[in-house]
């Protein structure tokens, strides 16, 4: 819907169209807060990473930590299961902002695939970092349990070695999923929440006895930190990273390279998408 007197050049303008709100406002206006080809617009991804990584981690860490305080009334399917959805839920609501990635396992074997600037890398891990510490830091002041209660621990009748391994071929899987169904050659859009959402919950349902199934060094780190306990927090780190990067190999060799538009615009959102063969779908 264009606003009345507004000419087409205006419209077809790839730099400018009008906006639900925005329409009386001077069109310079307009640009500085629409112009998400701005790099100066990164702080709204940032902010998406946060957020999701926040609410994330309430459903990841605070089912523990809710059982610990009021006698176990969250059963371990549901414990596993709410993550997922969570996860499903933030990649439909916010994917197109920031990619939705919430890991940075997530976000590393995005930019080893060439579809993401390892520039950004960085920034998101730090805002996956603010995100979880922030879940769990609220978790603890409001249910009033030990954050060492929503962490990721092998268990006790397992070894370190048995859990790293799980959590790298977990991992692999999971990261399988989301450079497969954000490929050119198998994109499916917002559908591809509910493989990634699916698949979370699915490797919580049958691994999480052993080693929690965390594939997240973020979702693992931040309990940890506000516990101050990183009892066998390498398997939560070098798990998850490994298994990323044997699936960013495995996406080669099913699909050939990466950093084409589509896996460009699944890994980037839709705000500022810088794809490395603008030719490949």
């Amino acid at each position: 819907m264009t606003s009345q007197g507004q000419n087409s050049s205006d419209v077809e303008s790839p730099d400018f169209w009008p906006h639900l709100g925005l329409s009386g406002l001077p069109k310079n206006v307009v640009e500085r807060l629409t112009d998400f080809n701005n790099p100066k617009q990164e702080w709204r991804r940032l902010f998406s990473e946060v957020m999701g990584t926040f609410l994330l981690l309430l459903v990841a860490a605070g089912a523990g930590m809710m059982n610990a305080e009021f006698g176990n009334p969250i059963s371990r399917t549901a414990a596993v299961v709410a993550p997922g959805l969570m996860v499903m839920a933030m990649i439909l609501f916010m994917g197109r902002v920031s990619g939705a990635h919430f890991n940075p396992a997530v976000s590393i074997a995005f930019a080893l695939r060439g579809d993401f600037p390892w520039r950004r890398v960085p920034g998101y891990i730090v805002a996956q970092f603010i995100g979880a510490v922030l879940a769990v830091l609220f978790l603890q002041a409001v249910i009033g349990s030990s954050a060492s209660n929503g962490a990721t621990y092998p268990a006790e009748t397992t070894t370190h070695m048995a859990a790293f391994l799980m959590e790298v071929v977990l991992t692999f899987g999971l990261v399988s999923v989301i450079l497969g169904t954000a490929s050119g050659a198998q994109n499916i859009g917002i559908i591809g929440a509910l493989g990634v959402g699916g698949y979370v919950a699915l490797a919580g349902l049958w691994a999480s006895p052993l080693s929690g199934a965390s594939m997240n060094p973020i979702r693992s780190l931040a309990p940890d930190l506000v516990a101050n306990d990183f009892t066998a927090y390498w398997v939560y780190l070098a798990g998850p990273l490994l298994g990323a990067c044997l699936a960013v190999v495995a996406a080669y060799v099913l699909r050939g390279r990466g950093g084409g538009v589509a896996g460009s615009q699944a890994a980037q959102g839709a705000l500022f998408t810088q794809a490395k063969d603008s030719h490949k779908a």
